[in-house]
């Protein structure tokens, strides 16, 4: 079902500064940047690696207001990992395998994720503790 790693969330205060560091520092290329008002972030993807399966990012999440999601996590539990992203071939299908095994979803259905992608979330407590992704990327 998961095909790869299709990016990391981190949670940062202010985006251009975290983008600065992980191009300094990892030599990493944004490739995205978006304002997601559904999920309350301004957002940027930057590439890590190409795989036969897809790319993989590191995607930087900045909240747009204090009780966002990502507002809350971050006055909660500051900067750092927020969830992580499974690359699937067909996210509403990979929803359905993993509701019938009994895992909590936070989307029933998918939603517009970065780049065009499909997207939902699984519960972090059914999940080990890990707020969860799955990634159908757009196809073009």
């Amino acid at each position: 079902m998961l095909l790869r790693i299709d990016h990391v969330g981190i949670a940062c205060h202010n985006l251009e500064e975290k983008i600065e560091f992980y191009e300094t520092t990892f030599g990493l290329t944004v490739v995205s940047r978006e304002v997601n008002e559904e999920q309350g972030v301004r957002e940027a993807m930057l590439h890590v690696a190409d795989a036969p399966s897809g790319a993989s990012y590191v995607q930087l999440l900045e909240p747009l207001h204090p009780d966002t999601a990502v507002g809350k996590f971050l006055a909660k539990r500051g900067e750092g990992m927020h969830h992580i992203g499974y690359g699937v071939a067909d996210v509403t299908q990979a929803l359905q395998d993993i509701a019938a095994k009994g895992i909590k979803l936070i989307d029933e259905r998918p939603r517009h994720g970065s780049m065009g992608a499909s997207i939902a979330f699984l519960h972090p407590k059914d999940v080990g503790g890990v707020l969860t992704e799955l990634v159908e990327t757009a196809r073009h």
